[in-house]
């Protein structure tokens, strides 16, 4: 990388002209793939076609199709980013690197969240300036997303969207030398959605050899549809839009009409006769796998790969809260809960009263939600990994309590990013309804956990004891960070005939 004010850097496909602010060279909407065009959009990604000349990359790009985004009364926008930017070439990378070059530095390759369905490189939450700051070359990807992504269909390859992942982890071992970064030493790490993607990449053959370490922030490892409960989607998706369910049916098809078909596919009943909805309801997409990442993990490339996972404690307090159905919560609320997410409800019911003396009916239902959804099948991969790969676990849990929406937000799902980018201090986080709340959240929160996230990329140490399945340590990351062993032991167990049966 040269040192001009505006950093050029050449890659297998043409030579990009950059952004430098201040210490830090950003390259925006490089593409790692051709548009997914047409039939191409149900097709596996390809490879761009080169141009010529020095292409701009100062600017944010197209998006991949998606609608918009709202979670009642707190405001997800820095989350969510800003919604659908038009344009077909939106398979694309943003790159931040040290200004004044180098070589040989960590990557970090960061999967977005937002449901499978949402969410792009442009949210001001991934932003990665402070990992170039501290010398690692940060990737953010932009990946098909909804029916084109993740809808399985006769005639195209499942999990498409993994695929583009995939391919952008094959765009940075063969470019990344060029922004500074070490090829050889790539982090894959991801939130939500993101995170469960990651696992997903960490059971498919063709990632080997691609990366070297993991982070899975609130995802699961038992979160995949299998392809009977992903063909219930298949149809309900093809009678809404009056097609045949096959690829070539789908092919005509504009990205309008798909992502408002998508969007009306809430609510389709997954439960089959050996499975239960992994998402419980929350969405209709999702990777589809026979085989469970937790169940497979260890015996594909992921058994070499430093695994570091966690999930925050209070999750299932972002479905609930912002829409009005936490305070509220009542005794059959909760047995709803635990007989969506569990093959014994009564038993989960029970097992959660006695953890949790004294706790809320809201309490107790955010609790089972977000094991449902994320803690469980964390605990599952993070298991999974200890036991039978050839690499460190790592586990955490995020534990600090934001006091939006009346102090009632808590440590909810995708509480820990705004920590890991360093970006805390971003305004738009801060308010009644923002994010973080109204309150300033303990001083040296953000700089230490990002300082353990650019550690572990670094060596494939976070800096606390690794996750075995004997004391299974965490980190319980708080204003004040302590090791717990086995912090969530009673649940686990109960939890454990899920993980067994996937």
């Amino acid at each position: 990388m040269n040192r001009h004010p505006d950093p050029v850097v050449t890659t297998a496909s043409g030579a990009v002209r950059g952004l430098r602010r201040g210490d830090t060279a950003a390259f925006l909407n490089i593409p790692y793939a051709a548009p997914p065009r047409g039939a191409g959009r149900f097709a596996p990604p390809r490879p761009h076609e080169p141009w010529d000349g020095v292409r701009d990359a100062t600017a944010p790009g197209p998006t991949a199709p998606q609608s918009e985004r709202r979670l009642g009364r707190v405001d997800m926008s820095p989350y969510f980013g800003t919604g659908w930017h038009r344009g077909e070439d939106y398979l694309t990378v943003s790159v931040f690197a040290p200004a004044d070059g180098g070589g040989g530095l960590p990557v970090m390759v960061f999967v977005h969240g937002g449901g499978f369905v949402a969410g792009s490189t442009r949210s001001p939450l991934y932003d990665g300036s402070a990992f170039a700051r501290d010398g690692v070359v940060l990737v953010t990807l932009n990946y098909r997303l909804g029916i084109a992504g993740f809808l399985d269909l006769p005639g195209a390859p499942a999990n498409r969207g993994l695929l583009d992942v995939v391919a952008a982890l094959r765009w940075v071992e063969e470019n990344i030398a060029a922004f500074g970064g070490d090829p050889r030493n790539v982090t894959l790490f991801g939130q939500s959605a993101g995170a469960t993607v990651v696992g997903g990449v960490l059971a498919t053959p063709g990632a080997a050899g691609l990366l070297r370490r993991a982070i899975l922030q609130s995802g699961s490892g038992l979160g995949a549809f299998s392809t009977e409960q992903a063909a219930r989607v298949t149809r309900a998706a093809a009678r809404a839009l009056g097609v045949a369910p096959h690829a070539d049916a789908f092919a005509d098809l504009s990205d309008e009409r798909l992502v408002a078909a998508a969007s009306g596919l809430a609510g389709i009943d997954l439960g089959t006769v050996s499975r239960r909805d992994p998402l419980i309801g929350l969405s209709p997409f999702s990777l589809v796998l026979d085989t469970q990442p937790a169940a497979s993990v260890a015996a594909g490339p992921g058994a070499d790969v430093d695994l570091l996972i966690g999930t925050n404690a209070e999750e299932g307090n972002l479905y609930l809260v912002p829409v009005d159905r936490y305070a509220g919560s009542t005794a059959e609320d909760v047995a709803d809960a635990a007989a969506r997410a569990h093959p014994d409800p009564d038993r989960l019911v029970e097992t959660y009263r006695r953890a949790r003396p004294g706790a809320s009916f809201g309490e107790l239902r955010s609790a089972i939600m977000g094991d449902a959804l994320f803690g469980a099948g964390s605990r599952a991969l993070a298991d999974a990994h200890a036991a039978r790969a050839r690499s460190a676990t790592y586990a955490y849990e995020f534990a600090w309590r934001s006091r939006a929406l009346d102090g009632a937000l808590g440590a909810a799902h995708a509480i820990e990013l705004p920590f890991v980018f360093d970006l805390a201090h971003l305004p738009q986080l801060h308010g009644p309804a923002a994010l973080l709340g109204p309150d300033r959240p303990p001083a040296d929160l953000a700089a230490r956990a990002h300082a353990a996230w650019v550690r572990f990329a670094r060596t494939g140490d976070p800096g606390w004891d690794p996750y075995d399945t004997g004391r299974r340590t965490t980190m319980r990351i708080d204003a004040e960070w302590r090791q717990v062993d086995d912090p969530h032991g009673r649940e686990r167990r109960v939890w454990d005939v899920l993980a067994a049966v996937s």
